[in-house]
């Protein structure tokens, strides 16, 4: 197995504490987790890493699912102030950034291939990717679990949104679902 470089972060399966930490933040229990593939600075899961065929049969193109309501509001306030479709009118201009990102896509995909093939959602990724920029969730969030340099639009996201986790937890201490 290769070793990853210090600054990727390591999945890790998820306790019940995680999972009762995310039924707080999306007020309701998480599907088909198989691992927190991040953490916010407070300690608490704010990426999942989660199954390609959720429980019940529904593909499930989303591997790395953003849970954090402070990270979600952030981005969200981001999408609406048309970031994403900056992104989309660079990704036409400018042929390195969309190499990059195509490699993007390629990684989102052998990732999620390691969980298993989904035929439904064979060959497509999240977020718009390659081509375009449909959301800036799935781009953060593939880029809090890659690690940085993986998805270059994930990156200038992350870097757009400033210490979105500067407030404290999003999840109380003390808090059970």
């Amino acid at each position: 197995m290769t070793e990853l470089p210090p600054d990727v972060p390591q999945a890790q399966p998820p306790t019940q504490a995680d999972i009762a930490a995310v039924d707080v933040q999306l007020g309701r229990v998480p599907r088909g987790v198989v691992a927190v593939a991040h953490r916010c600075p407070c300690g608490r899961p704010d990426v999942l890493t989660t199954e390609p065929r959720l429980p019940g049969g529904t593909p499930f193109p989303t591997t790395f699912y953003a849970t954090c309501p402070k990270l979600t509001g952030a981005i969200s306030t981001l999408e609406s102030q048309g970031v994403m479709k900056e992104m989309t009118d660079r990704l036409a201009a400018d042929e390195d950034l969309a190499a990059r990102y195509a490699a993007a896509h390629e990684d989102y995909l052998r990732r999620r291939y390691e969980l298993g093939r989904v035929e439904e959602i064979e060959g497509i990724s999240a977020g718009g990717m390659p081509t375009r920029v449909k959301c800036l969730h799935v781009l953060a969030a593939h880029s809090l679990a890659a690690g940085p340099g993986v998805n270059p639009l994930g990156d200038e996201t992350l870097a757009l949104l400033g210490d979105w986790w500067s407030n404290g937890s999003c999840v109380p201490d003390g808090t059970s679902a």
